[in-house]
């Protein structure tokens, strides 16, 4: 599975209710040259909310802070067992059944 398929989808919570659009993926290893899982999704409620990266970039003048703090207030980071996605991605989220990964 590639983020491409991923990021864009229509994000929704186990109730239906919508959380937003799927703009970042995050994966995580066993350990060192462990193989990478799938293990979140973020997801932003607004189309400008993972734009600015506010999480990354903290410095700049405080103006610039305070709005990307505030613009970033609109992602966040769902585990992949607790979001689905439409329209739905074959094997999301654990993989396709007897392939790795």
């Amino acid at each position: 599975m590639r983020a491409g398929e991923l990021i864009g989808r229509t994000a929704y919570d186990l109730h239906g209710r919508r959380l937003g659009r799927v703009v970042d993926v995050v994966v995580r290893g066993a350990g060192p040259g462990a193989p990478l899982r799938l293990t979140d999704v973020v997801v932003a409620g607004r189309w400008y909310g993972r734009l600015v990266g506010p999480e990354r970039h903290l410095s700049g003048p405080w103006a610039l802070r305070r709005l990307a703090r505030l613009l970033g207030r609109a992602s966040r980071q769902v585990p992949t067992d607790k979001v689905r996605l439409v329209p739905p991605v074959p094997g999301f989220p654990f993989g396709e059944p007897g392939k790795p990964g």
